[in-house]
């Protein structure tokens, strides 16, 4: 008969919570699937899909599979803290940070002491976004919304009124990191402009 340990009741507990992640959700419609909400949980593979297959536009060195258990984790804390809209009114932003550190406290903490020491630098990492790792994971995280809004003709752009500015400054990092993706989005926005998806300001 199998006996479990006390560390992998621990990493089970952990496993167990994240399926929540899979409803928390996002404005982001999901095309394929009848233009539905997509949550957290695909959001965060879909980036680090991302991440690995455009690696290759990164100027600074990355690796790689640190920025993908970076993408894997990021968005984990929206089980206790709830997503947010990217181009949400800082009024709606205020307080999330501090929702998300006790969130990274509590979920992390359901893990062995050195697996949650880990994963919390990690996360960590990546919202002070400082590092080449972190800034390419920044960077995949915002870039996705752009691709899957030009898919859905201007997708949450369009729904929510974001500006041409706005856009702008979320995929800021793609600049100096990934020039070449950078001049996509650059070329995006300006499609976008052109068919009213985004507003020119």
């Amino acid at each position: 008969m199998f006996e479990s340990t006390a560390k992998l009741e621990q990493q089970l507990t952990f496993l167990k919570e994240l399926d929540k992640l899979k409803a928390v959700y996002r404005r982001t419609r999901v095309k394929p699937d009848n233009n539905r909400q997509e949550n957290s949980a695909e959001h965060s593979w879909h980036i680090a899909i991302q991440a690995m297959t455009m690696v290759e536009y990164a100027e600074e060195p990355v690796d790689v599979f640190r920025v993908i258990k970076m993408l894997l984790i990021h968005d984990i804390v929206e089980i206790d803290a709830g997503d947010t809209f990217a181009f949400a009114d800082t009024s709606e932003l205020s307080g999330q940070g501090a929702k998300e550190v006790l969130a990274a406290e509590r979920l992390f903490g359901l893990l062995p002491d050195d697996q949650a020491e880990e994963m919390k630098v990690l996360w960590l990492e990546f919202e002070e976004v400082e590092t080449p790792d972190a800034r390419f994971a920044k960077a995949m995280d915002c870039l996705l919304p752009v691709i899957q809004n030009m898919e859905s003709d201007g997708g949450t752009w369009a729904t929510y009124q974001v500006t041409r500015s706005q856009v702008l400054r979320r995929n800021q990092h793609l600049e100096r990191l990934a020039p070449a993706l950078w001049a996509y989005v650059l070329e995006q926005i300006d499609i976008s402009v052109r068919n009213g998806w985004l507003q020119d300001c």
